[in-house]
């Protein structure tokens, strides 16, 4: 019988299942103590967990957030896309407060450039309002340049020469010039972290590391970043990030086969958030735009990455139904809970109504305009009125809280074990 909480499963993979800072890191943080591999398959720096261990905050942007288990092998997959100067930045962190960190980044992983970064802030600037609200990181021009074949990957720093060939070409393909000073520094910097990353034999075919660690018995953790709902293919796009961030991604983040996957766990916030533009059905507008500020304030709802404020709203169970479609999770992780703790009542998004009091009868809308057509149907219900911080027993919980986590288990139709 396959585990269906991650606690004793030989490969989890952990999805959120929102648009994102559902607190996806936590869990991990929490499970890969007891697995041997933590692995990320996707995104780059543009994503952020807070770490907390002893007592102190760590945010980690391309780290796996097993970095801080001594014990656990942790990987960086080739569908992440890696800026070398932030990771070097995060490693150097880690080792400043007596942490190292054992970690392997794949060969076939792609890097970001300063022209991928200068690229990302272009298109922005030039959209004006409707501009995608992306962090500036470089992240969709590296993925771009990965679908045009002019990227340039991990295992390229090996081969230095070749490398700065491959660098300039790609300079021109961005319409930049390569005799720049600032592209001929960057270069340097690289070239210094280049040789950190070989002399400590980091840059590895990870395809071959995961798969004999699987067939040895060993576990494997796969941390995801971003969330489904800001999936490439799946998301609200063009409101998306630049890569898979559902289980298809693990697949071909990390390069393993379907099989091998027993658990899935979603990562659900007890309310939703959204960070950036794009239709947001169950955001506190009117008469709950208090309850927004509440759960933002409580929430501390503001970006590791950018700290941008985020969007605020109810549970859409719409939306977690739809990504349970896509990932098949076998286990739901409830977050954050205790800071709907002070409401009077709660409502639950239980599915879509057009303005003209239809029902929407879809899996979930395809397009921006058919979400920004619909409005959400509401339940309402009691809050609970009582901090439930020091509560560690499900049975100990007041009785409308649970009775909150049951109604959102019933509605997605997916156990709540974490």
């Amino acid at each position: 019988v396959a585990c269906n909480t991650g606690v004793k499963s030989k490969f989890c993979a952990i999805i959120g299942s929102q648009w994102g800072d559902e607190g996806k890191g936590k869990l991990t943080d929490i499970l890969s103590g007891t697995y041997d591999i933590c692995a990320r398959f996707n995104g780059g720096n543009n994503a952020g967990h807070t770490i907390i261990a002893e007592g102190k905050k760590y945010a980690f942007h391309l780290l796996p957030s097993g970095s801080l288990n001594p014990n656990t092998q942790n990987v960086i997959g080739n569908g992440v896309v890696i800026h070398l100067e932030s990771l070097k930045k995060e490693l150097d962190n880690l080792e400043a407060a007596n942490f190292k960190a054992n970690l392997v980044v794949s060969d076939k992983a792609h890097l970001v450039f300063k022209t991928h970064i200068e690229a990302d802030a272009e298109q922005e600037n030039s959209m004006g309002s409707s501009s995608i609200g992306t962090t500036r990181k470089g992240i969709g021009p590296t993925y771009a340049t990965k679908a045009r074949r002019t990227g340039i990957r991990v295992g390229d720093l090996i081969h230095w020469d070749s490398f700065i060939e491959k660098y300039n070409f790609l300079l021109k393909t961005m319409g930049r010039e390569s005799n720049n000073p600032e592209y001929k520094e960057e270069l340097d910097r690289i070239k210094q972290i280049r040789e950190y990353l070989i002399s400590r034999n980091m840059i590895t075919d990870t395809i071959s590391l995961i798969n004999n660690a699987y067939r040895q018995n060993k576990r494997i953790l796969a941390e995801g970043a971003n969330a489904t709902m800001l999936d490439i293919d799946f998301g609200t796009y063009p409101y998306v990030t630049s890569s898979s961030t559902s289980i298809g991604g693990v697949l071909t983040g990390l390069g393993v086969s379907p099989g091998k996957i027993e658990t899935v766990v979603g990562i659900t916030k007890a309310y939703t958030t959204r960070v950036g533009l794009g239709p947001f059905p169950t955001e506190c507008f009117g008469e709950d735009e208090e309850v927004g500020g509440v759960l933002r304030d409580l929430g501390r709802e503001f970006g590791t990455t950018t700290g941008r404020s985020r969007r605020c709203g109810w549970m859409d169970t719409s939306v977690v139904r739809f990504t349970n479609t896509i990932n098949g999770f076998n286990s739901l992780n409830l977050t954050k809970l205790d800071i709907l703790s002070t409401l009077k009542q709660v409502k639950i998004c239980k599915g879509y109504k057009y303005k003209d009091g239809r029902e929407f009868k879809g899996l979930f809308p395809s397009t921006l305009e058919e979400l920004g057509a619909v409005e959400p149907i509401y339940e309402v219900l009691p809050g609970w009125e009582s901090d439930i911080n020091k509560v560690t027993d499900y049975e100990k919980l007041p009785t409308n809280c649970k009775k909150y986590v049951e109604r959102c288990e019933e509605l997605i139709g997916v156990p709540i074990k974490w």
